[in-house]
């Protein structure tokens, strides 16, 4: 059986909080910019380039609306916004757990990977596969 260092142990440790800070910050980023207000730095990219609304226009605006308990709006701004901010709960929840039991049981690394790498893969599938339908539809035209 292969051992692994402690090396590999805290470069996971250092991975998980990574995510879980990026994920906060997408969650502050909601809470700060409002739909109503449209104070957005950040703007699609795709429609820029395009011309064209893809599948994340209106995310953010759809975040902030379910941020502020807007459900109804948040699907009116972009009907994928629940399911990619539940990604995202999903995501922050599974980081926080992992670096919880890896402080308590550093020997469950090598489970607790496989685990994360699965059930990423299932929440990313069951997230984004309608951008995966959408670019495969843009570009097969």
């Amino acid at each position: 059986m292969i051992s692994l260092d402690k090396g590999a142990t805290g470069s996971y440790q250092i991975i998980n909080y990574i995510l879980a800070g990026i994920i906060v910050c997408i969650f502050i980023y909601s809470g700060i910019f409002s739909s109503t207000k449209d104070n957005y730095p950040v703007h699609c990219v795709h429609e820029q380039l395009t011309g064209m609304s893809c599948p994340s226009c209106g995310m953010s605006r759809s975040f902030s609306c379910i941020v502020r308990g807007e459900l109804k709006e948040a699907i009116e701004w972009n009907t994928y916004g629940p399911r990619v901010f539940l990604f995202f709960v999903f995501q922050l929840l599974l980081r926080i757990s992992n670096i919880i039991i890896l402080n308590r049981k550093p020997a469950l690394i090598r489970q607790l990977t496989l685990y994360d790498i699965g059930l990423s893969v299932i929440s990313v599938g069951l997230g984004f596969w309608q951008f995966v339908v959408y670019y495969v539809r843009m570009f097969s035209a």
